[in-house]
């Protein structure tokens, strides 16, 4: 029996996601332990928490998990992991172990449908060395998939929003646009090649990025995800009191999402993000709608955003492109904090 996940659910993946500005409302109530071993917690917005084993070895505990946001049950799967093991790679960190979390509703799903979004999370898994030794399921609609992953970082080599520096570049290893994709295709306005190419940069770890920053000892990083490049970049220049120059003409875009938004396709996460964000932001007066519109766009399974010294950015992006990672780019640039945190152009 073919089944098609996407009828189940009006969004999917990162898009899925409660706003930003809604977050923060809630992570005002979230009491905070009091613990010196704890070396990152939600103060400075990170997808991960750190704590400190000894002095040589710390934990790197996150979760993640969303409704589906592909038809195909094993292809969710995969896409869910590996979005979900990415923030222990944003950190700096390896993952070793995961917990499915899963919710599904055994009276409108096939059990076969079921073993394939698990046996995609494990083989992705298992792709990045990641053991899954058990997890929780829920009877629940519609369908939700992810991991609780935990991670090995040395204390002193931790990457957080809060590392970036001024005279920093910004390299960001994935092209964006998925969120437009995704909800074009829903609509019939996207071609298979765009489709396939999205899904497979969705199912692309960030394994080999990270594995760059830790070369060249990167302090500053974080991943693209449900809150876009603006989001995600606006929570680093606050953690670390700077603020971002992002050049959106040097942002790569997957396939036709650009016409997509020039099409009137345009997700409504992206409207919730830039509404949380356009106050800390200076648009350049001759910035172009449709890249406004696709900074703030949703992520699945993003890449990773992290600054670099100038001096050493040539090096970073033979390597990032010799190690599979060939659009990779230059975005932006990192300045003194200026009164707006983002000056997007």
């Amino acid at each position: 029996m073919k089944v098609d996940l996407l009828q189940m659910v009006e969004s999917g993946g990162c898009s899925a996601k409660i706003s930003p500005k809604q977050l923060e409302e809630i992570l005002k109530y979230l009491p905070l332990p009091k613990d010196p071993n704890i070396l990152v917690d939600i103060d400075t917005h990170d997808d991960a928490g750190v704590y400190r084993v000894n002095d040589e070895l710390a934990l790197v505990l996150t979760t993640d998990f969303f409704p589906p946001v592909c038809s195909d049950p094993y292809e969710f799967g995969q896409i869910a992991a590996a979005n979900s093991i990415s923030d222990v790679y944003a950190m700096g960190g390896d993952p070793i172990l995961a917990l499915n979390i899963m919710m599904f509703p055994a009276a409108k799903l096939p059990m076969e449908a079921y073993a394939e979004i698990l046996k995609g999370g494990f083989d992705k898994a298992t792709e990045a060395g990641v053991r899954i030794i058990g997890g929780h399921t829920l009877d629940d609609y519609p369908p939700k998939y992810g991991l609780a992953v935990v991670g090995y970082i040395h204390p002193g080599k931790i990457m957080t929003n809060a590392g970036v520096m001024p005279g920093d570049s910004l390299i960001l290893t994935k092209p964006i646009g998925t969120g437009v994709i995704l909800a074009g295709h829903r609509l019939g306005m996207v071609s298979d090649d765009d489709l396939a190419e999205a899904k497979r940069l969705m199912k692309l770890l960030n394994k080999t990025g990270a594995e760059v920053m830790k070369r060249y000892n990167i302090r500053g990083a974080t991943d693209i995800t449900g809150f876009g490049l603006g989001g995600h970049a606006l929570k680093m220049a606050k953690a670390s009191k700077v603020s971002l120059i992002i050049n959106m003409k040097e942002v790569p875009l997957i396939g036709n999402s650009y016409q997509l938004i020039d099409d009137g396709c345009i997700p409504g996460a992206s409207f919730r993000n830039l509404d949380y964000a356009e106050k800390d932001i200076d648009f350049a007066s001759d910035l172009d709608y449709n890249l406004r519109m696709i900074a703030f766009d949703a992520q699945t399974s993003g890449g990773l955003l992290f600054s670099a010294p100038s001096e050493k950015v040539e090096n970073i992006l033979e390597d990032l492109k010799t190690a599979g990672l060939p659009e990779s780019n230059v975005v932006g640039s990192v300045i003194e904090c200026n009164g707006k945190f983002i000056h997007l152009k």
